[in-house]
């Protein structure tokens, strides 16, 4: 089992990409928690050159709730990673973590099927991203 979804984009930026990525979560009712500029950081801490890269830290708080009220350590797992990022030819992979395989280190049956209702609105994410 893969353990992110991926698309990949041409002819786009990351400033025109991400409104894009953000409003297809909101559809599946995630929002964005966090936020990584993995390209600043790096530059900053190592003063490495990384082309455009951001994490978002993204949640649904429903099955947050769901999840947490039934495997409380189980934050340390959250938020659903969804990435961002420039690849060397100059296109964009849109990629979201698989949250079936993050779940399976829980070992709790209790949580699988939220987990792969989670799984399933992140892969409609991926694929419903708008193009323009």
């Amino acid at each position: 089992m893969k353990y992110h979804h991926s698309r990949t984009f041409t002819n786009t930026t990351l400033e025109k990409l991400r409104p894009r990525v953000e409003e297809a979560l909101k559809t599946e009712g995630f929002g964005v928690l966090t936020e990584i500029d993995i390209q600043a950081t790096m530059k900053n801490k190592l003063d490495k050159d990384y082309l455009p890269h951001v994490i978002l830290g993204a949640c649904n708080p429903v099955y947050a709730d769901k999840i947490l009220s039934i495997e409380p350590n189980v934050s340390t797992l959250l938020p659903c990673n969804v990435c961002i990022r420039e690849l060397e030819n100059g296109d964009y992979e849109v990629s979201a973590m698989n949250p079936m395989v993050a779940m399976q280190a829980v070992k709790n049956p209790s949580i699988e099927t939220e987990a792969k209702d989670v799984d399933q609105k992140l892969q409609n994410i991926i694929k419903n991203i708008s193009t323009k």
